[in-house]
């Protein structure tokens, strides 16, 4: 028994009035929805992909869409792939290849837009950026001298002679790619004869040779903000090399190295330093002045600091990216004098005597006792 055939609009969601444009953009919708290449295996999506082709191909040609509202699958049968559909996947690649406006349908599908405009787009470059710990934290501006390819005055951008224009290619017939394969496993590649550009040049351009561009050197402003880490890229838009036919700038991607700092070490939006205390210091309590990034500022070091106690100076620290800082947190280093006057000698064999009659030599002996029993 014939399986009977749904309506087309149907098939398209649309009413018997759609529009030619609404009639396009259901068929995308479906395309992607059911491609065979994202749903592998699946012989119902493959079904429905052929329905919506099928579809399409009627309600897009206004002879048969006149054939079709007034006499039903009827009227269309046998003309095209009408009532007999598609036999492959292939069969429809090359039926709707370009339906869209000089870009195949398929391509704009799987490459995140239209094959056109990432062919016309041009490169972006890349460039490797030494600031120091200073002008990281503070943010500021660096001026890059970049040698890039821009558009020859010549022929502006055309690669061709002036006077002369570029010609269709005749091998991909202006797509910039050829297909390779049948049924699922089709095969897209740069046109070889074009090199993906739709064109080629009979007559080339004396000054770049069929290029379109030259190379120039140009001086680029690069600001950077403040708390940029190491090893952070930045993205300049629009200042990679120049796009074919009027297509869009590629950018410039910057990788930012920044040196070590001698005294200071970033962790996330903190900076930690160590800061080096007398023993008098730490044993007495005592006000020192330490470094920051916004000159010196004061800290108390309480009595009785131990070495390696951490101290937080609030606020101190790397900005964010909401323009709040996190804090300097000072680790106290308690340095021990490897020379020695008389009388500190003197003063500190009396501290010795006072500990051993106060017996915390003792206690400290005992307490690493207890950690082994």
């Amino acid at each position: 028994m014939p399986t009977t055939k749904r309506d087309y609009y149907e098939v398209l969601g649309l009413a018997k009035g759609a529009s030619a444009d609404e009639i396009k953009k259901a068929y995308r919708k479906l395309a992607m929805q059911h491609h065979p290449d994202r749903n592998p295996g699946d012989k119902a999506a493959e079904g429905k992909f052929k329905e919506a082709a099928e579809a399409y191909e009627v309600l897009s040609s206004d002879d048969k869409r006149q054939r079709y509202d007034q006499y039903g699958h009827a009227g269309v049968d046998g003309m095209g792939h009408a009532g007999g559909g598609f036999n492959s996947m292939e069969d429809i690649f090359a039926q709707f290849g370009d339906v869209f406006g000089g870009g195949s349908i398929f391509d704009q599908f799987f490459s995140g837009g239209g094959r056109r405009e990432a062919a016309n787009q041009g490169a972006s470059l890349k460039l490797g950026l030494e600031i120091t710990f200073r002008e990281a934290m503070a943010g500021c501006s660096k001026t890059i001298d970049l040698k890039r390819n821009e558009n020859c005055e010549t022929c502006h951008g055309s690669g061709a002679k002036p006077g002369t224009k570029p010609v269709t290619c005749k091998l991909c017939g202006g797509r910039g790619v050829v297909r390779q394969g049948q049924g699922l496993f089709v095969l897209q590649t740069a046109c070889p004869q074009c090199g993906g550009q739709g064109k080629t040049v009979s007559d080339p351009c004396p000054t770049c040779r069929a290029q379109g561009t030259v190379p120039k050197k140009v001086t680029i402003k690069v600001p950077l903000p403040a708390g940029i880490e190491d090893g952070s890229r930045l993205r300049v838009s629009g200042e990679g090399e120049p796009g074919r036919d009027g297509g869009p700038r590629g950018d410039l991607y910057v990788y930012v190295q920044v040196k070590a700092d001698p005294f200071f070490e970033r962790h996330d939006h903190d900076l930690v330093c160590k800061v080096p205390v007398t023993y008098a210091q730490a044993a007495l309590g005592a006000e020192i002045e330490v470094p920051t990034l916004d000159g010196t500022a004061k800290l108390k070091i309480p009595a009785g600091s131990q070495p390696n106690d951490l101290l937080r100076m609030r606020g101190l620290g790397v900005p964010n990216e909401r323009g709040r800082r996190g804090d300097q947190i000072v680790v106290v280093h308690v340095q021990v004098p490897k020379r020695l006057t008389d009388r500190q000698k003197e003063l500190l064999k009396e501290l010795g005597e006072i500990e051993d009659k106060a017996g915390e030599q003792k206690s400290f002996f005992d307490r690493m006792k207890s950690l082994f029993e």
